[in-house]
This record gives C-alpha cells, structure tokens and sequence, in this order.
C-alpha cells in the first residue's frame, strides 16, 4: 500500500502531534526514528483525508500512533513559516528511492509531494503512558519516550514545536484541570505534585501546593494506602470528572 497517495489527501497541509506522558518523575513526549542512514526524528504525523475534519484526523492518527482512544487533545498553534520544507526527509527518501518504489509504498508523484512546502496544525495530547502501544509507520525505525529536557534534534522546527506545546500545557494546567490526565486512575498527592513539579521543571512547597489543588475540589479521597504503618499511609486520590 502506497504510504503517499496524493490523491486521498488535502495537499500541503500536515497534522504533527506532541504527545505528552509521564513516568518516573519524567514529563515525556513520543518520537520517532525515522527509517534513514542518517539519523532523523520527528514528531508523530499525518495527513488530513479529503473526507475529515482536522479533529477527526488528529484522532485517527493518535490512535493509529498510540493505540488510544478517547484522550486529551487539543490544537494549540499552526505552523506555517516559509521556509517549511522537509529538506533532510527528501533527501533522505532519495537515497532509498529504488528501495520504496520496489515495495510500493513510494513513487515518484510521492517523492515531489513530500518536497513541497507544508503548513502543520500543532496539536498536543496527554496520556496515560502505562496504557498506551506506540505504533511505527511504514517509515519510522523506532518509536519511544524522550524526556522533555533531553529531545533529540528534530527535524524541522518540531524541537520549536515541542516548546509551544509545553508552553501551553504550563497555561492551561489548572484551568482546564488537564494534569491528570497524565496520570493512572488513582494516585497520591505526591504523585501530583511531582507531576506538577515535572511540568513546569522547578519545585514546590509541599503544604501550599496540596492546599492549592485541595482547593479545586475536583479530587475524591480514597482508602489510605498500604505501607504497614496505617498512620502515616498516604491517601490515594482519584480525579472526579
């Protein structure tokens, strides 16, 4: 199957992804390797089919690249510089012309599509990163977790890209209540904090920060937690949407 059908979708026009997670104190954000001699990432994307909305389409490629459904995604800027051509993933793709063209996925009106200049529309995501599946495409050489602070060089400005992301994220955090769903479906204040603590990558006083999301009222108290000194467990807490 061809990988670039022209024909199938709206020309020029290119969906990128930053996809947040967060695991061992670590805000985390997906990327792929990309399947060329010379080593290149890049956020997870797509393209936008003649038949669906931009929304639609950020679904179906987030759960084609995670295996999720139903997550936090928002749109949060379009990039449109006009300097935005995949110079390094053309000039890679050249070098392995004979290679895609023989198994069918790449041909030549592929090869001066992709050499055009794009507009992306930015979207981030939050997931649960214990739940999600990365899936590669056809040409990516692997797909993993990045801690935020240590991103490889991408191409592009999917690196910019990311810090807009994380921008927004630290604006809407406690406005839009979207934290937790970076996290599993019960966890401690401790948790929460560490997460906020990833976030925003500086520390907070422990009193004045549970007083701040205890504040919110949008947690539901559970059991304490066992850890053989039932005094000094810690709650476990739950998100009420």
């Amino acid at each position: 199957m061809k990988l670039f059908d022209e024909e199938s979708f709206i020309h020029q026009l290119s969906i990128d992804c930053v996809i947040f997670g967060y695991k061992d104190a670590e805000l985390k954000v997906l990327i792929s390797r990309i399947n060329m001699k010379q080593p290149l990432w890049a956020l997870p994307g797509g393209f936008i089919r003649h038949e669906e909305g931009i929304d639609q389409a950020a679904k179906r490629i987030l759960e084609e690249r995670t295996g999720l459904k139903d997550i936090y995604l928002e749109q949060y800027h379009v990039f449109g510089g006009p300097n935005r051509i995949n110079h390094e993933v053309f000039k890679g793709l050249t070098t392995l012309r004979d290679e895609w063209v023989d198994k069918g996925i790449l041909d030549e009106s592929g090869m001066q599509w992709l050499a055009k200049r794009f507009v992306s529309i930015g979207y981030y995501a939050l997931v649960d990163i214990n739940t999600t599946h990365p899936q590669k495409s056809e040409l990516d050489d692997s797909v993993d977790w990045y801690n935020v602070k240590e991103l490889p060089t991408m191409i592009m400005d999917h690196n910019d890209m990311v810090v807009q992301a994380l921008e927004t994220l630290r604006l809407n955090l406690d406005r839009k209540l979207i934290a937790f769903n970076l996290l599993p479906e019960t966890f401690t204040m401790k948790e929460v904090q560490e997460l906020y603590e990833a976030i925003f990558d500086q520390p907070f006083a422990r009193n004045n920060f549970q007083k701040k999301i205890l504040d919110m009222n949008v947690l539901e108290r559970l059991e304490k937690k066992f850890t053989g000194a039932a005094n000094k467990a810690p709650y476990l807490y739950r998100f009420q949407k």
